[in-house]
């Protein structure tokens, strides 16, 4: 009797209500289709993936084929799937749904403030040109004399200890887009995620170019405009802490 129990309870339905971002620029002018709006969709929590990621594919596989996001590596380590869930922005392979909030209604959203390419994708151009900028490679004078020696670029423990909490950044742009000065000066202001990745390579001991690296960001809106509200280190999908990147930076350039 207990098997039948355990079995009609897992047979169940635990319905849950999704409300995403829909905008298709190749919808037919003044059709509903080419407006943003918000899609209801209803998912059985007890025959899906626990995480929002497996939610998405499974409206997009059983229900709504024109559904657009990026996904790929489904492990947090690639961060295409960024999106805003419930407010936050998150990795929808790392958000996990709460099934005992089954009877509200989680809305899911594009990245804020970013130009919206088709529902949940945005386009990430600024953001990859202003990662470009900063010149995120190793570089050093003797350079040519290295590779043709074919010697090591050596690092000792201690210095290498110090890329802990850098190295990891995975460029999903969550912090970026959570932050109200980066929402104001996108065009300027490198943001939190390209700044932690400044300050990655300006502090990594094979690196011969940290004094030009720090005139490069020295700028009043290139680093300036972070007014250390927090909303960065809060949202990282990582654990990683850019407002503290970043104020180790200032202390730099002075």
């Amino acid at each position: 009797s207990s098997s039948s129990e355990s079995s009609s309870e897992s047979s169940s339905s635990l319905v849950k209500n999704f409300d995403v971002y829909r905008w298709s620029p190749e919808a037919p002018k003044g059709s509903e289709a080419s407006k943003p709006r918000y899609q209801s969709y209803q998912v059985d929590l007890n025959d899906c993936g626990p995480m929002m990621l497996d939610v998405l594919l499974k409206i997009k596989d059983e229900q709504d084929h024109s559904l657009s996001f990026r996904r790929s590596c489904r492990e947090g380590i690639c961060g295409s799937c960024a999106m805003n869930i419930d407010g936050v922005n998150t990795l929808a392979c790392l958000s996990k749904v709460d099934k005992t909030t089954a009877s509200e209604t989680t809305k899911v959203a594009p990245l804020p403030h970013m130009f919206v390419v088709r529902d949940l994708v945005v386009d990430m151009s600024n953001f990859y040109a202003q990662y470009k900028s900063i010149k995120p490679w190793l570089i050093q004078d003797e350079e040519e004399e290295t590779k043709s020696s074919g010697g090591e670029n050596v690092q000792s423990k201690e210095d290498r200890e110090k890329l802990d909490g850098l190295y990891e950044c995975i460029l999903c742009a969550c912090c970026s887009t959570s932050c109200p000065s980066y929402w104001w000066n996108s065009d300027k202001y490198l943001g939190p995620a390209v700044l932690l990745q400044a300050y990655r390579w300006i502090i990594d001991s094979r690196d011969g170019r940290k004094k030009d690296r720090l005139i490069q960001v020295n700028d009043a809106f290139k680093l300036y405009r972070c007014h250390t509200i927090m909303n960065c280190t809060k949202v990282c999908p990582k654990g990683l802490n850019p407002a503290k990147a970043i104020a180790k930076i200032k202390t730099m350039v002075k």
